[in-house]
């Protein structure tokens, strides 16, 4: 039969269970690296400069790719290849795709969802997920200047 005692230790491990899950989905920092990768292509495989052209995320197509700053990048469109290839520069998002919030707010690398995105004064810049955006959203300049700041310490640890 449950006890006074056995509840209240049951209550008491409730919120240390909570905090143990929420650890485990809670985002994770990345480990450092120039250019967010995930099943072997750049930005999950999303064609950057389709962002550009048809100012939407585009999946790329894994028979179209180009390898750039350590990493393969997938094109919806040989056109979309070519044009990355003669200028990535222009088309490859801020901080190697890695969210632009994160960086600008924690110097720390985490990853990004190819629908959280915008492009401010002609640069892309990548967030990890929708209330990230609409942080983002809040104030890009100020956090472009903090990000542009924070990420040559974090590529000098690649």
């Amino acid at each position: 039969m449950p006890t006074r005692r056995t509840f209240l230790i049951g209550a008491a491990a409730i919120p240390i269970a909570a905090g143990g899950a929420y650890a485990l989905l809670a985002p994770q920092p990345l480990a450092p690296a120039r250019v967010y990768t995930e099943g072997g292509l750049a930005i999950r495989g999303t064609d950057p400069v389709a962002y550009f052209y048809d100012a939407m995320p585009v999946p790329g197509d894994p028979a179209v790719t180009h390898d750039w700053a350590g990493a393969t990048w997938a094109f919806a469109t040989v056109e979309n290849r070519d044009r990355f290839a003669a200028e990535p520069a222009r088309y490859a998002p801020a901080y190697g795709g890695f969210c632009a919030w994160a960086v600008a707010e924690k110097g720390e690398l985490y990853s990004t969802q190819p629908k959280n995105w915008a492009i401010v004064d002609g640069r892309l810049f990548l967030n990890f997920d929708d209330a990230v955006q609409e942080l983002w959203n809040a104030e890009p300049a100020d956090f472009i200047a903090a990000a542009d700041r924070r990420w040559p310490e974090i590529v000098a640890a690649v």
